[in-house]
Protein backbone atom coordinates (compact mmCIF):
# COMPACT_ATOMS: atom_id res chain seq x y z
CA UNK A 1 0.00 0.00 0.00
CA UNK A 2 2.95 2.32 -0.60
CA UNK A 3 1.39 4.37 -3.09
CA UNK A 4 -1.62 5.35 -0.80
CA UNK A 5 0.47 5.89 1.83
CA UNK A 6 2.63 8.81 -0.61
CA UNK A 7 -1.32 9.79 -1.45
CA UNK A 8 -2.23 10.34 1.95
CA UNK A 9 0.74 12.39 2.35
CA UNK A 10 -0.07 14.59 -0.16
CA UNK A 11 -2.93 15.27 0.46
CA UNK A 12 -2.30 15.70 4.18
CA UNK A 13 -0.04 18.66 2.87
CA UNK A 14 -2.54 19.77 1.00
CA UNK A 15 -4.67 20.87 3.83
CA UNK A 16 -1.73 21.99 5.95
CA UNK A 17 -0.69 24.62 3.86
CA UNK A 18 -4.55 25.71 3.58
CA UNK A 19 -4.36 26.58 7.84
CA UNK A 20 -0.57 28.28 8.00
CA UNK A 21 -1.77 31.63 8.01
CA UNK A 22 2.30 32.70 7.57
CA UNK A 23 1.86 30.96 4.24
CA UNK A 24 0.87 32.15 0.70
CA UNK A 25 -1.07 29.06 -0.63
CA UNK A 26 -1.48 27.90 -3.87
CA UNK A 27 -2.02 24.25 -2.47
CA UNK A 28 -5.40 23.80 -1.26
CA UNK A 29 -8.63 23.82 -3.62
CA UNK A 30 -11.05 25.19 -1.23
CA UNK A 31 -13.42 28.36 -2.63
CA UNK A 32 -12.84 31.90 -1.32
CA UNK A 33 -14.32 32.60 1.72
CA UNK A 34 -16.29 35.27 -0.03
CA UNK A 35 -17.97 32.83 -2.22
CA UNK A 36 -19.31 31.52 0.78
CA UNK A 37 -22.94 32.57 1.21
CA UNK A 38 -22.86 32.95 4.74
CA UNK A 39 -25.64 35.46 5.68
CA UNK A 40 -28.23 33.71 3.28
CA UNK A 41 -27.12 30.28 5.16
CA UNK A 42 -27.58 32.42 8.57
CA UNK A 43 -31.34 33.51 7.33
CA UNK A 44 -32.62 29.91 6.05
CA UNK A 45 -31.25 28.48 8.85
CA UNK A 46 -32.97 31.05 11.22
CA UNK A 47 -36.39 30.55 9.24
CA UNK A 48 -35.80 26.56 8.49
CA UNK A 49 -35.88 25.53 12.14
CA UNK A 50 -38.87 27.85 13.31
CA UNK A 51 -41.32 26.40 10.71
CA UNK A 52 -43.13 23.61 12.48
CA UNK A 53 -42.51 20.05 10.41
CA UNK A 54 -39.52 21.51 8.50
CA UNK A 55 -37.26 22.06 11.88
CA UNK A 56 -38.37 18.54 13.21
CA UNK A 57 -37.68 17.21 9.20
CA UNK A 58 -33.86 18.63 9.27
CA UNK A 59 -32.82 17.35 12.58
CA UNK A 60 -34.49 13.82 11.96
CA UNK A 61 -33.04 10.65 10.14
CA UNK A 62 -34.19 11.11 6.06
CA UNK A 63 -34.34 9.12 3.08
CA UNK A 64 -31.54 6.93 1.50
CA UNK A 65 -31.74 8.52 -1.48
CA UNK A 66 -31.65 12.28 -0.35
CA UNK A 67 -34.24 14.68 0.23
CA UNK A 68 -36.59 15.11 -2.57
CA UNK A 69 -36.58 18.99 -3.37
CA UNK A 70 -32.79 19.39 -3.37
CA UNK A 71 -32.39 15.81 -6.04
CA UNK A 72 -35.62 17.97 -7.61
CA UNK A 73 -33.15 21.23 -7.40
CA UNK A 74 -30.00 19.01 -8.97
CA UNK A 75 -32.09 17.90 -11.76
CA UNK A 76 -33.90 21.02 -12.43
CA UNK A 77 -30.87 23.85 -11.97
CA UNK A 78 -28.06 21.53 -12.52
CA UNK A 79 -28.95 18.57 -14.98
CA UNK A 80 -30.70 19.56 -17.44
CA UNK A 81 -29.56 23.17 -18.55
CA UNK A 82 -26.16 20.75 -18.84
CA UNK A 83 -28.19 18.18 -21.50
CA UNK A 84 -29.05 15.43 -18.89
CA UNK A 85 -32.70 15.61 -19.57
CA UNK A 86 -33.65 12.50 -16.78
CA UNK A 87 -35.91 12.56 -12.64
CA UNK A 88 -35.68 12.70 -9.60
CA UNK A 89 -35.41 8.49 -9.42
CA UNK A 90 -31.54 9.41 -11.04
CA UNK A 91 -30.44 11.56 -8.82
CA UNK A 92 -28.95 10.63 -4.96
CA UNK A 93 -27.47 13.06 -2.75
CA UNK A 94 -24.38 12.17 -1.34
CA UNK A 95 -22.11 13.45 1.75
CA UNK A 96 -19.75 15.32 -0.71
CA UNK A 97 -18.96 14.53 -4.29
CA UNK A 98 -15.94 12.06 -3.46
CA UNK A 99 -18.77 9.98 -1.47
CA UNK A 100 -20.71 9.54 -4.91
CA UNK A 101 -17.07 8.06 -5.66
CA UNK A 102 -16.62 5.84 -3.63
CA UNK A 103 -19.91 4.03 -3.46
CA UNK A 104 -19.58 3.78 -7.31
CA UNK A 105 -16.21 1.53 -6.44
CA UNK A 106 -17.89 -0.15 -3.83
CA UNK A 107 -20.55 -1.12 -5.74
CA UNK A 108 -19.00 -1.84 -8.85
CA UNK A 109 -15.07 -2.55 -7.83
CA UNK A 110 -13.34 -5.83 -7.10
CA UNK A 111 -9.58 -6.17 -5.71
CA UNK A 112 -7.95 -6.67 -8.90
CA UNK A 113 -10.10 -4.66 -10.94
CA UNK A 114 -8.32 -2.18 -13.64
CA UNK A 115 -9.39 1.38 -13.53
CA UNK A 116 -8.02 4.03 -16.28
CA UNK A 117 -7.08 7.14 -14.95
CA UNK A 118 -5.90 10.26 -16.59
CA UNK A 119 -1.84 11.18 -16.30
CA UNK A 120 -2.13 13.29 -13.99
CA UNK A 121 -5.37 12.76 -12.22
CA UNK A 122 -6.97 13.73 -8.76
CA UNK A 123 -5.01 11.92 -5.96
CA UNK A 124 -8.21 11.07 -3.26
CA UNK A 125 -9.41 9.17 -6.03
CA UNK A 126 -6.40 7.13 -6.28
CA UNK A 127 -6.74 6.65 -2.99
CA UNK A 128 -10.17 5.30 -2.73
CA UNK A 129 -8.67 2.80 -5.83
CA UNK A 130 -5.81 1.79 -3.72
CA UNK A 131 -8.09 0.82 -0.61
CA UNK A 132 -10.27 -1.37 -2.72
CA UNK A 133 -7.11 -2.85 -4.20
CA UNK A 134 -7.68 -1.92 -7.81
CA UNK A 135 -5.13 -1.27 -10.12
CA UNK A 136 -4.76 1.86 -11.63
CA UNK A 137 -3.42 2.32 -15.48
CA UNK A 138 -2.57 5.91 -16.70
CA UNK A 139 -4.16 7.43 -20.03
CA UNK A 140 -1.95 9.79 -21.73
CA UNK A 141 -3.43 13.58 -22.30
CA UNK A 142 -2.68 16.46 -23.97
CA UNK A 143 -4.30 20.24 -24.07
CA UNK A 144 -7.80 19.09 -24.74
CA UNK A 145 -7.87 16.02 -22.34
CA UNK A 146 -7.32 12.65 -22.14
CA UNK A 147 -6.52 11.20 -25.35
CA UNK A 148 -8.91 8.69 -27.24
CA UNK A 149 -6.75 6.84 -28.78
CA UNK A 150 -4.67 6.03 -26.39
CA UNK A 151 -7.53 5.19 -23.91
CA UNK A 152 -8.80 2.46 -26.63
CA UNK A 153 -5.19 1.13 -26.78
CA UNK A 154 -5.62 1.35 -22.60
CA UNK A 155 -8.76 -0.89 -22.79
CA UNK A 156 -7.91 -3.45 -24.92
CA UNK A 157 -4.63 -4.44 -23.31
CA UNK A 158 -6.04 -3.62 -19.98
CA UNK A 159 -9.59 -4.79 -20.02
CA UNK A 160 -10.46 -2.78 -17.45
CA UNK A 161 -13.53 -2.55 -15.27
CA UNK A 162 -14.16 1.90 -15.48
CA UNK A 163 -12.35 4.86 -16.39
CA UNK A 164 -12.06 7.73 -13.94
CA UNK A 165 -12.21 11.37 -15.51
CA UNK A 166 -12.45 14.65 -14.65
CA UNK A 167 -13.34 16.19 -17.81
CA UNK A 168 -14.03 19.91 -17.23
CA UNK A 169 -11.14 22.18 -15.56
CA UNK A 170 -9.74 18.81 -14.20
CA UNK A 171 -8.24 18.82 -10.56
CA UNK A 172 -4.97 19.31 -11.53
CA UNK A 173 -4.59 20.48 -14.22
CA UNK A 174 -7.21 22.75 -15.48
CA UNK A 175 -7.63 21.43 -18.62
CA UNK A 176 -11.17 20.72 -20.13
CA UNK A 177 -11.78 17.37 -22.17
CA UNK A 178 -13.08 18.64 -25.48
CA UNK A 179 -16.74 18.30 -27.30
CA UNK A 180 -15.24 15.76 -29.89
CA UNK A 181 -13.70 13.68 -27.13
CA UNK A 182 -16.30 13.58 -24.89
CA UNK A 183 -18.91 12.15 -27.60
CA UNK A 184 -15.42 9.47 -28.06
CA UNK A 185 -15.43 8.47 -24.46
CA UNK A 186 -18.99 7.23 -24.61
CA UNK A 187 -18.42 5.31 -27.47
CA UNK A 188 -15.57 3.56 -26.41
CA UNK A 189 -17.33 2.90 -23.18
CA UNK A 190 -20.14 1.65 -24.79
CA UNK A 191 -18.30 -0.91 -27.62
CA UNK A 192 -16.04 -1.71 -24.97
CA UNK A 193 -18.61 -2.44 -22.51
CA UNK A 194 -16.52 -0.42 -19.11
CA UNK A 195 -18.16 1.87 -16.64
CA UNK A 196 -17.06 5.26 -17.30
CA UNK A 197 -16.87 7.67 -13.83
CA UNK A 198 -17.33 11.28 -15.05
CA UNK A 199 -16.46 13.34 -11.81
CA UNK A 200 -17.72 16.64 -12.81
CA UNK A 201 -17.43 18.96 -9.50
CA UNK A 202 -16.19 22.45 -11.15
CA UNK A 203 -18.48 22.49 -14.23
CA UNK A 204 -20.64 24.53 -13.25
CA UNK A 205 -17.89 27.41 -12.42
CA UNK A 206 -17.27 28.30 -15.63
CA UNK A 207 -16.05 31.56 -16.76
CA UNK A 208 -15.20 31.98 -20.36
CA UNK A 209 -15.34 29.69 -23.45
CA UNK A 210 -18.04 27.49 -24.33
CA UNK A 211 -20.12 25.55 -22.45
CA UNK A 212 -19.45 21.74 -23.14
CA UNK A 213 -22.14 18.96 -22.11
CA UNK A 214 -21.40 16.42 -19.47
CA UNK A 215 -19.67 12.88 -21.02
CA UNK A 216 -22.97 11.94 -19.61
CA UNK A 217 -24.91 14.16 -22.01
CA UNK A 218 -24.03 11.39 -24.87
CA UNK A 219 -24.60 8.13 -23.02
CA UNK A 220 -27.56 6.58 -24.77
CA UNK A 221 -26.60 2.82 -23.18
CA UNK A 222 -26.16 3.40 -19.29
CA UNK A 223 -22.54 3.33 -19.34
CA UNK A 224 -21.58 6.76 -17.26
CA UNK A 225 -22.33 7.44 -13.73
CA UNK A 226 -21.48 10.72 -13.03
CA UNK A 227 -20.67 12.14 -9.80
CA UNK A 228 -21.33 16.67 -9.04
CA UNK A 229 -20.80 18.08 -5.57
CA UNK A 230 -22.71 21.68 -4.00
CA UNK A 231 -18.99 21.92 -2.52
CA UNK A 232 -17.90 24.61 -5.14
CA UNK A 233 -21.06 26.25 -5.77
CA UNK A 234 -22.71 26.56 -2.13
CA UNK A 235 -20.25 25.12 0.73
CA UNK A 236 -17.64 22.42 0.81
CA UNK A 237 -18.47 23.13 4.96
CA UNK A 238 -21.99 21.35 3.47
CA UNK A 239 -20.82 18.41 2.40
CA UNK A 240 -23.13 17.95 -0.50
CA UNK A 241 -22.74 16.31 -3.58
CA UNK A 242 -24.70 14.05 -5.91
CA UNK A 243 -24.66 11.14 -8.37
CA UNK A 244 -26.72 10.95 -11.50
CA UNK A 245 -27.10 7.65 -13.85
CA UNK A 246 -30.17 5.20 -14.79
CA UNK A 247 -32.31 4.01 -11.54
CA UNK A 248 -30.99 0.76 -11.11
CA UNK A 249 -27.50 2.15 -10.68
CA UNK A 250 -29.05 4.66 -8.08
CA UNK A 251 -30.73 1.94 -6.34
CA UNK A 252 -27.09 -0.26 -6.22
CA UNK A 253 -25.92 2.87 -4.50
CA UNK A 254 -28.50 3.82 -2.26
CA UNK A 255 -27.86 -0.32 -1.16
CA UNK A 256 -23.84 0.46 -0.20
CA UNK A 257 -24.65 3.76 1.55
CA UNK A 258 -27.34 2.35 3.69
CA UNK A 259 -24.16 0.15 4.40
CA UNK A 260 -22.00 3.28 4.94
CA UNK A 261 -23.79 5.94 6.54
CA UNK A 262 -27.88 5.63 6.37
CA UNK A 263 -27.79 9.18 4.59
CA UNK A 264 -26.63 12.48 4.00
CA UNK A 265 -26.81 15.10 6.74
CA UNK A 266 -30.40 16.44 6.61
CA UNK A 267 -29.78 20.00 7.77
CA UNK A 268 -27.34 20.73 4.53
CA UNK A 269 -29.70 19.06 2.14
CA UNK A 270 -32.56 21.43 3.34
CA UNK A 271 -30.80 24.26 3.23
CA UNK A 272 -29.04 24.02 0.46
CA UNK A 273 -32.50 23.46 -1.50
CA UNK A 274 -33.88 26.26 0.12
CA UNK A 275 -31.27 28.24 -1.21
CA UNK A 276 -31.64 27.42 -4.49
CA UNK A 277 -35.78 27.24 -4.87
CA UNK A 278 -35.48 30.78 -3.68
CA UNK A 279 -33.80 31.80 -6.38
CA UNK A 280 -30.80 32.80 -4.73
CA UNK A 281 -28.34 30.50 -7.06
CA UNK A 282 -28.14 32.53 -9.94
CA UNK A 283 -26.72 35.65 -8.10
CA UNK A 284 -24.33 33.83 -6.18
CA UNK A 285 -23.04 32.29 -9.13
CA UNK A 286 -22.39 34.87 -10.94
CA UNK A 287 -20.79 36.71 -8.60
CA UNK A 288 -18.08 33.62 -7.78
CA UNK A 289 -17.50 33.09 -11.58
CA UNK A 290 -16.90 37.23 -11.67
CA UNK A 291 -14.48 36.49 -8.72
CA UNK A 292 -12.45 33.23 -10.11
CA UNK A 293 -12.00 34.82 -13.01
CA UNK A 294 -10.12 37.74 -12.14
CA UNK A 295 -7.75 35.62 -9.97
CA UNK A 296 -7.20 33.26 -12.73
CA UNK A 297 -6.43 36.52 -14.81
CA UNK A 298 -3.94 37.23 -11.67
CA UNK A 299 -2.31 33.94 -11.38
CA UNK A 300 -2.02 33.77 -15.10
CA UNK A 301 -0.71 36.94 -15.87
CA UNK A 302 1.95 36.80 -12.87
CA UNK A 303 3.39 33.66 -14.30
CA UNK A 304 3.86 35.02 -17.33
CA UNK A 305 5.64 37.76 -15.80
CA UNK A 306 7.67 36.20 -13.12
CA UNK A 307 8.95 32.83 -13.95
CA UNK A 308 11.34 31.98 -16.33
CA UNK A 309 11.53 31.55 -20.29
CA UNK A 310 10.66 27.93 -21.04
CA UNK A 311 7.96 27.28 -18.12
CA UNK A 312 4.23 26.22 -19.44
CA UNK A 313 1.18 26.70 -18.31
CA UNK A 314 -2.84 25.90 -18.64
CA UNK A 315 -5.26 28.35 -19.49
CA UNK A 316 -8.39 26.74 -17.79
CA UNK A 317 -11.87 28.59 -18.46
CA UNK A 318 -12.95 27.63 -15.18
CA UNK A 319 -12.49 25.63 -12.27
CA UNK A 320 -9.62 26.77 -9.80
CA UNK A 321 -6.30 25.16 -11.11
CA UNK A 322 -3.59 26.24 -13.48
CA UNK A 323 -0.72 23.47 -14.38
CA UNK A 324 2.65 24.48 -14.08
CA UNK A 325 5.73 22.68 -16.07
CA UNK A 326 9.03 24.36 -15.31
CA UNK A 327 12.19 24.08 -17.56
CA UNK A 328 15.62 22.87 -16.32
CA UNK A 329 14.62 19.46 -14.96
CA UNK A 330 13.37 20.90 -11.49
CA UNK A 331 12.64 18.77 -8.79
CA UNK A 332 9.01 20.47 -7.52
CA UNK A 333 8.92 18.14 -4.31
CA UNK A 334 12.28 19.72 -3.37
CA UNK A 335 11.02 22.74 -4.17
CA UNK A 336 8.08 23.01 -2.31
CA UNK A 337 10.38 21.89 0.91
CA UNK A 338 12.79 24.51 0.12
CA UNK A 339 9.85 27.44 -0.87
CA UNK A 340 7.69 26.48 2.57
CA UNK A 341 11.15 26.44 5.00
CA UNK A 342 12.19 30.00 3.48
CA UNK A 343 11.06 32.84 5.36
CA UNK A 344 11.99 35.07 2.58
CA UNK A 345 9.45 33.24 0.38
CA UNK A 346 6.91 31.46 2.28
CA UNK A 347 4.72 30.06 -0.63
CA UNK A 348 3.19 26.77 -1.06
CA UNK A 349 1.91 24.87 -3.93
CA UNK A 350 1.27 20.92 -4.98
CA UNK A 351 3.91 19.17 -6.53
CA UNK A 352 3.76 17.55 -9.58
CA UNK A 353 4.71 13.85 -9.07
CA UNK A 354 2.12 12.82 -7.03
CA UNK A 355 -0.57 13.49 -9.21
CA UNK A 356 0.46 10.44 -11.13
CA UNK A 357 -0.77 7.14 -10.36
CA UNK A 358 1.78 5.08 -11.89
CA UNK A 359 4.88 6.65 -9.77
CA UNK A 360 7.22 6.46 -12.73
CA UNK A 361 8.77 10.09 -12.86
CA UNK A 362 6.39 11.67 -14.30
CA UNK A 363 5.39 14.96 -12.76
CA UNK A 364 8.41 15.86 -11.42
CA UNK A 365 9.07 19.21 -13.20
CA UNK A 366 4.99 19.82 -12.53
CA UNK A 367 2.86 21.97 -9.81
CA UNK A 368 -0.76 22.47 -8.99
CA UNK A 369 -1.18 26.18 -8.71
CA UNK A 370 -4.54 27.10 -7.28
CA UNK A 371 -5.81 30.74 -7.21
CA UNK A 372 -9.50 30.08 -5.64
CA UNK A 373 -9.28 31.12 -2.58
CA UNK A 374 -6.00 33.53 -2.44
CA UNK A 375 -6.57 37.70 -3.09
CA UNK A 376 -4.57 38.89 -6.46
CA UNK A 377 -2.42 41.28 -4.72
CA UNK A 378 -1.19 37.94 -2.65
CA UNK A 379 -1.57 35.81 -6.08
CA UNK A 380 1.06 38.48 -7.58
CA UNK A 381 3.87 38.32 -4.82
CA UNK A 382 3.40 34.99 -4.02
CA UNK A 383 3.90 34.13 -8.08
CA UNK A 384 6.69 36.83 -7.83
CA UNK A 385 8.41 34.95 -4.93
CA UNK A 386 8.35 31.67 -6.10
CA UNK A 387 9.55 32.71 -9.45
CA UNK A 388 12.70 34.70 -7.89
CA UNK A 389 13.42 31.12 -6.03
CA UNK A 390 13.25 29.05 -9.52
CA UNK A 391 15.29 31.53 -11.40
CA UNK A 392 17.95 31.82 -9.09
CA UNK A 393 17.80 27.98 -9.25
CA UNK A 394 18.57 28.25 -12.56
CA UNK A 395 21.48 30.14 -12.72
CA UNK A 396 23.23 27.78 -10.45
CA UNK A 397 22.50 24.86 -12.71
Amino acid sequence: MEHMAFTANVVKGLFGSMTNPDIISFGGGSPAKEALPVDIVRQLADEVLRTDGRGVEALQYGPLIGVTDLREVVVRELLRPKGIDCGVENVMITTGGLEGIYLACQAYIDPGDVILVEAPTFVQCVEIFDMLEARCVSVAMDDDGLIPEDLEEKIRLHHPKMLYTNPTFQNPSGRTLSLARRRAVAELAERYDILVLEDDPYRDIRYSGEDLPPIKHFDTTDHVIMAGSFSKIFSPGSRLGYVAAEAETIQRLVDVKSATNSHTSMLPQILCAEFFKRGYYPAHHKRICDLYRTRRDAMLRSLDAYFPAGAKHSNPDGGLFTWVELPGGIDTTALLAESAADPAVNVAFLAGEGFFSDRNGQGKNCMRMSFGSTPEDLIEEGVRRLGGLIRSKLEQA
